[in-house]
């Protein structure tokens, strides 16, 4: 049941940032409608008062605004990579980017080591191999290896392609 749980709360947890963009998208999208509304009661004045032309005017400068906003977001974004690595050597950075892939990778090679030379060992003490399989395949062990799975596999769901 616990093996069940943090399998299921490790691949939600890739997840996250999506479940957040959901959240952020209704935002988004009521914003976007609130400003529909008001764009609409601004038309209806313009037409009262005969001035079409000018809409259109507003419109262009509208989605002028939009794109220079997100020019200007996607270069901070990038500013900031940029400034993370300010002044670190490419091997600071280098592993920085590495540190979870070597954990995960560490966390397989403990996994692999444990299992073969329990198995080897119990084989030569006798053991039966049910039993040795329950010792060395524990529910803790589960519950570690589906997590670490299902973050990575689950942050490869959710990501776009």
């Amino acid at each position: 049941m616990l093996t069940l749980l943090s399998t299921l709360l490790s691949f939600l947890s890739g997840g996250l940032p999506k479940i957040l963009d959901i959240f952020q998208d209704h935002s988004d999208k009521k914003h976007e409608l609130q400003m529909a509304q008001m764009q609409l009661d601004q038309q209806m004045r313009m037409q009262a008062a005969g001035l079409v032309a000018q809409e259109h005017i507003e419109e262009i400068h509208t989605e002028q605004m939009q794109i220079t906003a997100a020019a200007d977001e996607r270069q901070a974004l990038y500013a900031h990579d940029i400034a993370i690595g300010q002044g670190a050597s490419q091997w600071v950075i280098n592993m920085r980017a590495v540190v979870r892939p070597f954990i995960t990778f560490g966390l397989f090679g403990l996994l692999v080591f444990v299992d073969i030379f329990g198995f080897y060992y119990a084989i030569h003490t006798n053991v039966p191999f049910d039993v040795a399989l329950n010792i060395l395949w524990d529910d803790e062990t589960q519950i570690i290896w589906s997590s670490v799975v299902s973050f990575w596999f689950g942050t490869q769901a959710f990501q776009k392609k």
